[in-house]
């Protein structure tokens, strides 16, 4: 109700209340000063609240306007900040780009002089064995200039395997170079979802089933069993066993647990006894499990080993083994059950060997140093996948000592570009 009604109808009240008590003429004039006053005092508050009402309704004016403008604010810092997230996003993935290119240029540059490395020793070659086809017509004059020439030729050859050198030394830092600027790219993607990737979070923890068995699972295909799908690094506790980690291959039918992966030659594989005991690189890299994690996980049934293979050309071979792996006091002897396709060691039940625990079969010949790295060795000349990894960027000629490799059924010897090993029980049957 307005302030002019409200003092009208108090008017109406006052007088009402008047007329009804007759009083003489002195007490009349009383009474309506009185109702002039109160009158009077009644409209000076319907001002004061008009008034008061006003200030307020320009103040709410003021502060509306301070909150557009600080919205406006906030919505323009917001889009700038898009903008230079943007730009910055677009430099890194530009730099990332130009990395890559200049990685695929000492690539090139490398593979060229490795062939040129070929072309000069075959070229030595040859003519090493004219010398000594010629050699009884050759006479004391010309011997001096025949060896002349190799010397110059060796000299070639060291000039190019110092380059060579470099040329490694260079793509690996480009190689770390691009991985950091990779991270660089991956980390703004994470800081831009992160809210709602944590929102996501807790929906996804709400809803999720408990996992408090994992840790007791006894290898990858009973993490599956239990409801995990997702491959990575989980933890495992085989029967009578400490628990360690391992990563974990899933499939749509189980899950695999990865003994072995290499891809990159990032991580060094010419390790001695303890390390191939124990274990060695990044689970989520290059690594070897442990002969005493493998053979915590196989001595719990039957087993079978995948071995996933390919070359520099970029042929992929896979090949199934019935597993075992015998404890230490047996040197972690293995056997394996053929399928099909390649023989790992050449013989069964052999002992695992090492540059300081030579224990493989060839006579007067380590073939961990002859070889480099550990692995079940025969006659030195079966396989080994755990030798050097291959600076080679495609197929050779000829199997280069110490690299990793494999020798199929026909002979024929091929250096290897990636190499998988993993475990499953052998009654489930996976692809």
């Amino acid at each position: 109700m307005k302030t002019p009604q409200i003092v009208t109808l108090v008017l109406v009240l006052l007088i009402n209340a008047a007329a009804a008590f007759p009083v003489d003429r002195r007490d009349k004039q009383a009474s309506w000063d009185d109702i002039n006053v109160v009158t009077h005092g009644l409209l000076q508050l319907g001002q004061g609240l008009k008034e008061h009402v006003d200030k307020s309704k320009v103040l709410m004016r003021d502060i509306s306007g301070k909150l557009k403008a600080f919205n406006s604010t906030i919505t323009a810092l917001e889009r700038k900040q898009r903008e230079q997230d943007e730009v910055l996003k677009a430099r890194e993935v530009d730099a990332a780009k130009k990395a890559m290119a200049k990685v695929d240029e000492v690539m090139k540059q490398n593979e060229d002089i490795y062939s040129r490395m070929d072309s000069l020793e075959e070229k030595v070659n040859q003519e090493f064995k004219v010398t000594q086809n010629a050699s009884f017509n050759v006479d004391n004059s010309a011997k001096p200039f025949v060896q002349r020439v190799l010397a110059a030729q060796n000299r070639r050859i060291d000039q190019l395997v110092d380059k060579i050198r470099q040329q490694q030394d260079k793509l690996e830092k480009q190689s770390l170079h691009l991985q950091a600027l990779q991270s660089k790219v991956a980390h703004k993607g994470v800081k831009c979802h992160r809210r709602r990737d944590e929102e996501e979070t807790i929906l996804r923890d709400d809803a999720a089933p408990s996992d408090s068995r994992v840790g007791s699972a006894r290898d990858c295909h009973d993490l599956f069993v239990h409801g995990q799908r997702a491959s990575g690094v989980y933890t495992i506790q085989p029967q009578n066993s400490q628990p360690f980690t391992v990563f974990c291959e899933m499939s749509s039918e189980g899950g695999w647990t990865v003994i072995q992966k290499r891809f990159d030659g990032y991580q060094n594989f010419n390790q001695l006894w303890e390390s191939y005991k124990k274990g060695f690189g990044s689970l989520n890299g290059e690594f070897w499990l442990g002969l005493e994690n493998i053979h915590a996980i196989a001595k719990q049934g039957q087993y079978m080993l995948q071995v996933e293979l390919s070359d520099w050309t970029g042929e992929m071979k896979a090949t199934r083994y019935g597993f075992q792996l015998d404890a230490e006091e047996e040197k972690y002897a293995l056997h394996l059950e053929e399928e099909s396709g390649v023989d790992l060691t050449g013989a069964k039940g052999l002992p695992f060997s090492t540059a300081d625990r030579d224990n493989d079969m060839a006579a007067n010949i380590n073939c961990a140093e002859l070889h480099s790295g550990g692995w079940w060795f025969s006659s030195c000349g079966a396989s080994n996948l755990n030798g050097k990894y291959p600076r080679r960027l495609g197929p050779v000629r000829r199997l280069r000592p110490r690299t990793m490799f494999w020798v199929d059924k026909k002979g024929q010897d091929t250096p290897l570009r990636t190499t998988l090993l993993k475990l499953a029980p052998l009654t489930v049957q996976l692809q």
